[in-house]
């Protein structure tokens, strides 16, 4: 009887070893082409994402590594479409497939980026997202309220910052934060935390994740929702790189909930710490004038010294002036009455009976000039006519014949 054959066995390493030079054999390198979803980058300047491919419900890992994931940034966003030049392969440390990529370029917008800036065109439009209409933050809120998850830790933030802070009272109205069924509460705890009366402010958000994650704040109910909410609204989804719809139609955008809640909750011990500051500037301040208008005052009641005698001097000061008022009135009524005889000489010598006189003396010798001058014309006329007449006789036909 022959002895039994041992099992052949293989390390799990060695199993992944096999793995991968099969998937690797069987791939290899080329170009694959899909949707960027679930996009991190690490610390290390890695990046890993996810790539789907929605018409077929297919999806695999991808891993690029820095050095080309900066050469890539521009390409590599979620809901980006891309094309991807890599190799297959099985990371042994997970046992996890996943494409090795290499380059990234773009294969045009993917289904929901466009889907996306669509309902960003409309919305501008409609001028939900004009700066025009922000509301300022109110300066020491007693009520904050905060739309989120109750379990997650953007609220456990929240509260962190605003017991810190102090000042504030805090108002949970719970929401699921991602999923389809997000929206629909995220709206209703919206309206459940308008109607409290006392309500200052409102923080809406959630802690970070992936692209698909933040989606329910990228709802069109939702940027309606807080567009038309009565108080003035923070929006604090994700992280600081994460920008959703909801962050353009708040009134104010914060990185992150901790950062919301500091936007919105006033620091009780540093406006105490403004609030000394202003008191000792204040109380400097009045002993800096008091010690100048005492200085003043010393001048002045030095300058001032006896009042009698102030008034005495001011009393010859008076006297010399009124003897220098009179001395310039006596002189200005001389002139004046030099000036009013004169005119009254000037005006007798226009009188009527005066001008009639000499215009009468005047006429004389002009009369007898006048006589005169016509008795010449007239002789020298006479003179004329005979010397005419004689001629005409002389012509006359009569006399020659």
């Amino acid at each position: 009887m022959s002895p039994p054959v041992e099992d052949d066995v293989i390390s799990v390493a060695e199993l992944s070893r096999r793995l991968r030079r099969a998937v690797e054999a069987l791939t290899g390198r080329g170009w694959v082409e899909g949707e960027v979803a679930s996009l991190k980058r690490a610390p290390s300047g890695h990046a890993y994402f996810c790539l789907k491919d929605e018409r077929e419900d297919a999806l695999i890992d991808c891993v690029m590594y820095r050095s080309n994931a900066v050469r890539a940034r521009r390409f590599l966003q979620d809901g980006a479409r891309v094309q991807l030049l890599g190799r297959a392969t099985l990371y042994a440390p997970r046992g996890r497939l996943q494409l090795v990529a290499e380059r990234a370029r773009p294969a045009g917008r993917g289904a929901l980026l466009e889907a996306l800036e669509r309902l960003k065109e409309q919305l501008e439009a409609e001028g939900l997202f004009d700066p025009r209409i922000k509301r300022p933050l109110p300066p020491n809120p007693r009520t904050v309220g905060v739309v989120t998850s109750a379990s997650g830790a953007a609220f456990q933030d929240i509260l962190t910052v605003a017991f810190r802070r102090g000042g504030a009272r805090i108002l949970l109205v719970p929401a699921l934060v991602q999923g389809d069924a997000a929206p629909v509460t995220i709206v209703r705890a919206i309206d459940l935390a308008e109607r409290y009366p006392a309500l200052d402010v409102l923080i809406v958000g959630r802690g970070g994740g992936s692209f698909e994650d933040l989606m329910a704040f990228n709802d069109e109910r939702v940027v309606r929702r807080i567009a038309a909410c009565k108080v003035p609204v923070i929006s604090a989804v994700g992280h600081e790189v994460d920008t959703s719809l909801s962050d353009l139609a708040a009134d104010v955008r914060a990185a992150t909930p901790s950062q919301a809640a500091e936007l919105a909750i006033s620091d009780a011990s540093s406006q105490v710490e403004l609030l000394q500051g202003l008191s000792g500037r204040l109380a400097r301040a009045m002993r800096t004038r008091i010690g100048e208008d005492r200085a003043v005052v010393g001048r002045l009641r030095h300058r001032m010294a006896d009042p009698r005698f102030l008034v005495h001097e001011r009393k010859e000061q008076l006297d010399e002036l009124v003897d220098d008022l009179e001395r310039v009135t006596r002189r200005g009524l001389v002139r004046r009455r030099s000036e009013v005889e004169s005119l009254h000489r000037r005006l007798l010598a226009r009188h009527p009976r005066a001008v009639l006189a000499r215009g009468r003396a005047e006429l004389g010798p002009l009369a007898a000039r006048l006589r005169s001058s016509m008795n010449m014309i007239l002789r020298g006329a006479r003179n004329d006519v005979t010397s005419c007449h004689a001629q005409l006789d002389s012509l006359s036909p009569l006399a020659i014949l």
